[in-house]
């Protein structure tokens, strides 16, 4: 009895490993949202200008549309200046070459210095070229934020 039950247990966490664990793409993906988030905090120019794809179309959960010039030049000038930024609840899924992520954004601004803080829904898209994931559309949602 003792035996079937620890054959059933290591089974058990075997398949629980397997449906959680992130796939190699998944987890390059992951690795580049994270280097976003830093790029934005740290307004990194080199960084944001590698990350973002020629044809990046950024959307703002106001309704601003940005292309990639446009984005970069408004976070190194400090037009939108993230002081810091929190992701949570984020997913990854996975077709071909194309990655949609899903996270929420709670961030900390200082924009054209005037402090302030979001709370937003982001979705990213982000396409694989020459073996690189490159940010290609961004798009906030105004997250509602619980009264306390």
């Amino acid at each position: 009895m003792k035996t079937k039950l620890y054959c059933f247990l290591i089974l058990f966490c075997t398949l629980t490993t397997l449906a959680f664990a992130q796939s190699k793409d998944e987890k390059a993906v992951a690795a580049q949202v994270e280097s976003l988030r830093k790029a934005m905090v740290d307004a990194d120019k080199a960084t944001l200008e590698k990350l973002a794809d020629a044809k990046l179309s950024y959307g703002h959960s106001g309704g601003k549309i940005e292309d990639k010039q446009t984005f970069v030049e408004n976070i190194v000038s400090g037009h939108s200046d993230f002081v810091s930024i929190d992701l949570t609840d984020q997913t990854i899924v996975i077709s071909g070459n194309t990655a949609i992520v899903r996270h929420n954004l709670v961030a900390a601004t200082n924009d054209n210095g005037k402090p302030g803080n979001v709370h937003l829904h982001i979705l990213l898209v982000w396409v694989k070229e020459g073996g690189q994931w490159k940010l290609i559309a961004r798009q906030a949602v105004k997250q509602p934020v619980a009264n306390t």
